[in-house]
């Protein structure tokens, strides 16, 4: 008869496995906004104007 070692804890391994999951995945989704905070999107220099004539505009009353 062999003896057999039981290497679990417990349930709670399951646990902290499970708490230590989302908290890296946490961690992840902040350090991806703020390198996303920090990338410099260029915006247009020129300001948009469209104008609109008049005819095109309909009053709804």
């Amino acid at each position: 008869m062999q003896l057999q070692r039981k290497t679990s804890i417990g349930k709670l391994n399951g646990v902290v496995k499970i708490l230590i999951k989302v908290c890296l995945v946490l961690l992840l989704v902040f350090i991806s906004v703020i390198f996303l905070d920090k990338i410099d999107f260029p915006s247009p220099n020129k300001k948009i104007e469209k104008i609109i004539p008049n005819e095109n505009l309909k009053i709804i009353k």
